[in-house]
């Protein structure tokens, strides 16, 4: 095997066990119990996967630029992958699969539209904002505290520190 495909080989596992890293990091907030505390039932996959969205579209908001963009291209392909086969072991068939993945894709899409100014907005519109994607939560003032703060946290950091810090875990 020539020297450069072994360097592309190593590139490609590295940038996979990266890319997995950051995943993992934003699964792990999603795990956060504090978040469900004013759910009115149960929490659910659906609950989880709409509170990983919200991180994931926060993350994308603090990082989107012309210079992150091909890495956070593959942050998005690679996190949608492998919601896809989370919503394949859940049991889910091919046809329920597709449709499952293209309304949490409108979904994700339609929560980086709205929180794209979200530092311009008023707290009562940002309430309207969560109030929307979260319905099944009483107390979405909790959340909206928890998610500025999870905001504010990302806009101190570049991308590559929050790679780092993703990495040293």
């Amino acid at each position: 095997m020539a020297i450069n495909e072994n360097k592309t080989i190593y590139n490609s596992l590295y940038m996979s066990k990266e890319l997995l890293k950051i995943y993992n990091n934003l699964i792990n907030y999603t795990r956060n119990k504090e978040l469900y505390i004013s759910l009115n039932r149960k929490d659910n996959f659906s609950d989880r996967l709409t509170l990983f969205l919200l991180h994931f579209s926060f993350f994308l908001k603090n990082y989107k630029n012309e210079e992150n963009k091909i890495f956070l291209q593959k942050i998005y392909d690679f996190n949608f992958r492998q919601l896809e086969l989370s919503i394949r072991e859940i049991g889910y068939g091919d046809q329920s699969i597709n449709k499952k993945m293209k309304d949490y894709i409108n979904l994700f899409h339609s929560m980086v539209s709205e929180i794209h100014f979200w530092d311009k907005l008023s707290r009562d519109e940002k309430i309207n904002k969560f109030s929307y994607f979260l319905s099944d939560f009483n107390e979405i003032i909790h959340l909206l505290d928890y998610f500025e703060e999870f905001n504010d946290d990302l806009s101190k950091k570049t991308l590559n520190s929050y790679i780092k810090s993703v990495s040293n875990q």
